[in-house]
């Protein structure tokens, strides 16, 4: 890649675009200027992945897309843009034609997956008190406590909507496998990884916050990306 690409950061369920303040830290240190994070509704595949779209389109210049979790999802539904020059999955959801992120979820299901609980509107949120253990239990309680608080809930459907084209199949990728891992088993991750063929797999014996944990190696990776290694 000539032109340093532009880095558009994509959260997952229960995330947003704050959980990424970590890895734009270490971005930034390394003299990435042109980041932004995407705030998703997280209501459908079809409406997040045309809110990133959206955003992709307002750039003229290379764009490489970073999913993490179901952001993986979405870049993988939207990511076939013409300035799109790679995709960065970490600890994410891959899906092929036809598959969700609810269908791969299903045939190695995570440790953490009864800590899940739909609420009277349709909506899925990890229980409190079960958020450090679940979903990021290599970081302090008070982290996990302020996750847990801040956490945005995925419509239950969502989980449902399936991959149309997915553009890891014709786009560079690059993909970051957690180990330690209760919320995508990493059984679910090393497949999705392998089929993909990308440039470079690194596994970190991380939990699903990996984009936290492990903010120096995920920045790593993605600034390897940059260079399309």
């Amino acid at each position: 890649m000539n032109e340093q690409p532009k880095i558009v950061l994509v959260h997952g369920f229960w995330g947003g675009a704050a959980h990424w303040h970590p890895v734009i830290t270490r971005l930034l240190q390394k003299g990435f200027t042109q980041l932004q994070a995407v705030e998703l509704p997280l209501t459908s595949l079809a409406e997040d992945a045309e809110r990133v779209r959206k955003m992709v389109a307002q750039h003229a210049g290379p764009v490489l897309l970073v999913g993490h979790s179901y952001g993986g999802a979405v870049i993988s539904e939207m990511g076939d843009m013409p300035n799109v020059v790679g995709l960065v999955y970490i600890a994410a959801f891959a899906p092929d034609a036809g598959e969700s992120a609810g269908g791969i979820t299903q045939v190695h299901p995570p440790v953490a997956i009864a800590s899940i609980a739909p609420d009277s509107d349709g909506y899925l949120w990890i229980k409190q008190s079960e958020f450090h253990a679940s979903f990021c239990q290599d970081l302090t309680p008070l982290e996990a406590q302020l996750m847990a608080i801040c956490q945005k809930a995925p419509l239950g459907s969502t989980f449902g909507n399936e991959v149309q084209a997915p553009a890891w199949k014709k786009k560079p990728s690059w993909y970051q496998i957690s180990s330690e891992d209760r919320m995508i088993n990493p059984e679910n991750q090393q497949r999705m990884a392998a089929r993909m063929q990308p440039r470079q797999i690194i596994t970190l014996a991380a939990s699903h916050a990996s984009l936290v944990s492990k903010a120096d190696e995920v920045s790593n990776l993605i600034a390897s990306a940059t260079q399309g290694r």
